[in-house]
């Protein structure tokens, strides 16, 4: 097997590699990958090469693509020869073209798409559809668009596209949590490898257990350049490699497929895939027998190659072949350029096609016998269309976890994080035999007091530790790690392949994964679109230690940016929530760990705090987006002189006392008070779906009357959503606006406008009707206001008055709290 592979080339006129060594497969797999990038006809060059054969604009990536399909060939000859289930996460995603050229060889394509047949047709098809804006009919991938130069969810069994690197290797490990049989193979760009994300990744086998999950098998693929320079892992020796990947606790296999590397005795790739699968067993079954290895050292992968292998060593001289000029495009002007267009012909050529394919272009016995048959084959993967294998959660009824809101609305106070856990607890009891459900945080479960889950799960880690710890088990499904981006890649792969998940963390420090959210939520828009795609869980985001009670860790863990980044995102795969009590954050959990394609947010807060209503109310509220308190407005709401809304937790909190001051001090007031949930409801029908319609929108706000919203984030994400609805201008929109330090939480309100004291003052400039003396009034809130600062400052808390318990707390509710009003869903 190892000299069928070997890479032993002479060089023909020229300055051509000649391609004596390589396997059929691999010769036919790289000829399709470069015509995929240079050619629109004549496909399999039936005649000489004419300009007009070749693409206008040429796009791709030529550089990784012979390394890739080293790697797939490799685990083409694994499965065949021990039908093992493996799925491949490809890390150097713009090396798509050799996706594509071994799905189309393994006859994967043409099962989704007939008109992707492995013939001369089917291929000229597809490379017509390669980087192509249309070039496709609309049927099985897509709304009749050529294929993306990336990987994209338009290819069957791609989880991950590999366009922002980093993630790769987190997103494998996500797939293999939980699926003992299943074998991710994970292909590591030496460029990715230098990214931030990666080096953290590489530690994810202490969390991998390898009694209950599956393993994942990287190969770092070493080609020795980025798009301008020499990669840092390329640049290591052998020895330096294998120090690296020891210290991190994996075994590694150093593969040198350059050509003329290799000596009679050396090992293939396909050797070294095999013998790492036998390492990879044996670990297995030592700990599924009951002697679980105390550091299993799990193989790794170096492979070496060059950049671009197989492309022409220089054109006019310029060195191509092993250098990063061979990175996208070696031969950028073949249409204009003979020269060009000869060396691409004689490189083609090289590839000896005629060999390759039948005159019917169908591909040789020789190259199909590689090819592991039906839903062995990488591409028919059933977890690479995890929608597919997804089963709903069996969540538990509310009832037993709501709070009961005793004498009325405000009268209680819990930690909504801590209802919330008790949950949780049995969220996880449910699917402990089944193990579709995980937790992944930054180390912050306690901090954020949903650690009651751990009654039922514990948390995972595989590694002996010296000294005192809590509640450590190899096989807990929550996952800590002081990296967000381990986090979401382990939850992307893990949702991906079919499961359920959640994500609490930070609400400052979500913002870490700011470019993994827009890359996932591109992920799903173009999901969405794809016809054999079935959709997966939601990733749920639960914001909390919010940033209005993160006045004693200081500025910088006040930051509510995260929501604007995912209101950002495309409408039909985004949500964002902001309960404002227990009841109304079950009810939302309830959801949206219920939901599938989609990118969803919930605000919520840890410390002790006022509950406003009671399940069925919460349920109406929730099931609504938005509605009228009428307990808590003046007239039930009728006829407002003002809007008061409002949107968080804490914005209700200082709301609701704004408009018991107003009710006490100013008699006759006509005040509604709104309270939204679902943040997206505010924008119209047509810019999201969970936009209100427009007659319900009236019912909240009027046509005209003035709206004072009090917005847990940047007042900004508000106006944003608003664009649309009836004389927008009208809603005076009061958030963060990047004032902090540590200080006390009322201190903190005050610094951005949005205290009671504040909401009120407001609420009077704008008040229709206004009457004279509530100039009088509004001096007078400025001044209690600024008195009650002068005292917190002097004595470093805030005054009852203004804390749980204080009288403008909880307002004089006029109805029962379960007769709330909700207009119906929209």
């Amino acid at each position: 097997m190892a000299q069928e592979v070997r890479e032993r080339r002479e060089t023909g006129p020229g300055g051509q590699s000649q391609h004596h060594g390589s396997s059929a497969y691999r010769r036919a797999a790289d000829y399709v990958a470069a015509a995929l990038i240079f050619l629109q006809d004549n496909v399999l060059l039936r005649e000489p090469l004419r300009p007009e054969h070749t693409k206008p604009r040429l796009l791709g990536h030529w550089g990784s693509c012979p390394g890739i399909t080293m790697v797939y060939e490799a685990l083409d000859a694994l499965v065949q020869d021990r039908d093992a289930d493996v799925l491949l996460v490809t890390g150097t995603g713009h090396g798509a073209p050799a996706n594509h050229a071994n799905l189309w060889l393994e006859g994967t394509h043409e099962e989704y798409d007939p008109a992707l047949a492995r013939t001369e047709a089917g291929l000229t098809q597809l490379a017509r559809r390669y980087c192509a804006p249309t070039g496709a009919p609309p049927g099985p991938s897509g709304p009749g668009r050529g294929f993306p130069s990336h990987l994209s969810p338009a290819l069957p069994g791609t989880i991950h596209e590999g366009g922002e690197l980093g993630y790769a290797l987190a997103t494998a490990f996500g797939a293999a949590f939980d699926a003992p049989d299943r074998l991710v193979a994970c292909i590591v760009g030496d460029g990715e490898a230098e990214t931030g994300p990666t080096a953290t990744a590489w530690h994810s086998p202490k969390f991998l257990d390898p009694v209950t999950s599956g393993a994942v098998l990287p190969v770092l693929h070493l080609n020795g350049y980025k798009i301008a320079s020499p990669t840092l892992f390329g640049t290591m020796s052998d020895a330096e490699l294998t120090a690296f990947f020891r210290g991190h606790g994996w075994d590694p296999r150093i593969v040198d497929m350059r050509p003329g590397r290799q000596g009679p005795g050396d090992a293939s790739l396909i050797d070294a895939v095999r013998e790492a699968h036998d390492a990879i067993r044996e670990i297995q079954a030592a700990a599924r027998g009951g002697a679980r290895p105390v550091r299993p050292a799990w193989p790794v992968i170096v492979l070496r190659s060059l950049k671009g292998q197989g492309a022409p060593a220089e054109i006019e001289g310029t060195p191509l072949e092993g250098t990063f000029n061979a990175h996208q495009i070696p031969l950028p002007h073949v249409r204009d350029d003979p020269e060009q267009l000869a060396a691409l012909e004689t490189w083609l050529r090289s590839y000896r096609p005629e060999e390759l394919f039948a005159d019917d272009g169908r591909p040789s016995p020789d190259v199909l016998a590689r090819c592991p048959r039906g839903g062995r084959r990488l591409g028919m993967q059933p977890a690479g269309n995890g929608g597919r294998l997804r089963v709903p959660l069996d969540l538990p009824v509310l009832e037993p976890y709501a709070v009961d809101i005793g004498e009325g609305p405000g009268a209680v106070s819990v930690s909504p994080n801590e209802t919330l856990a008790g949950w949780l607890t049995e969220v996880m009891r449910r699917t402990e035999k089944d193990r579709t459900f995980r937790i992944v945080s930054p180390d912050e479960l306690a901090s954020n007091r949903l650690d009651a889950v751990l009654d039922a799960t514990g948390r995972a880690y595989t590694w002996p530790v010296e000294g005192y710890s809590e509640a450590l088990a190899p096989d807990g499904r929550v996952m800590e790690v002081l990296s967000e981006h381990d986090c979401q890649g382990w939850l992307q792969g893990y949702l991906q392949t079919g499961r359920h998940g959640l994500f609490p963390t930070y609400e400052a420090f979500a913002a870490i994964v700011d470019s993994m959210l827009n890359q996932y939520g591109k992920w799903l828009k173009m999901s969405h679109e794809v016809p054999w795609r079935a959709p997966v869980s939601s990733l749920t985001y639960l914001l909390t230690s919010e940033g209005w009670r993160q006045e004693h860790n200081g500025y910088s863990h006040q930051g509510p940016g995260f929501i604007n980044n995912v209101l950002n995102r495309k409408s039909t795969v985004t949500g964002v929530y902001l309960p404002p009590d227990a009841n109304t954050l079950l009810v939302t959990m309830e959801r949206v760990l219920a939901d599938t394609g989609r990118v969803n947010v919930v605000v919520a807060g840890k410390q002790p705090a006022p509950q406003w209503l009671d399940l069925d109310a919460a349920r109406r509220h929730c099931a609504a987006g938005a509605s009228t308190w009428r307990w808590a407005s003046t007239y039930d709401g009728e006829d407002p002189d003002l809007v008061l809304a409002c949107a968080g937790g804490i914005p209700t909190v200082e709301t609701l006392a704004a408009a018991d001051l107003l009710r006490r001090d100013l008699p006759g007031v006509r005040l509604r008070v709104v309270n939204i949930v679902d943040l997206c409801a505010l924008a119209t029908p047509r810019r999201h779906p969970h936009g209100m319609h427009e007659a319900d929108f009236l019912g909240l706000f009027g046509a005209h009357t003035p709206v004072v919203l009090d917005f847990h984030g940047y007042p900004s994400a508000v106006h944003e959503l608003l664009h649309g609805r009836p004389d927008a201008e009208r809603f005076h929109v009061r958030g963060y606006v990047e004032e902090g330090t540590t200080t006390t939480p009322y201190d903190l309100l005050i610094d951005n406008g949005v205290s009671r004291h504040d909401l009120a003052i407001t609420a009077l400039d704008h008040l229709r009707g206004r009457p004279a003396d509530t100039g009088d009034l509004a001096t007078h809130y400025a001044h209690r206001r600024d008195a009650i600062r002068e005292e917190l400052r002097r004595t470093g808390v805030d005054p009852p008055e203004v804390t749980h318990g204080g009288t403008s707390q909880t307002p004089r509710a006029s109805t029962p709290c379960s007769a709330a009003s909700a207009p119906p869903a929209s």
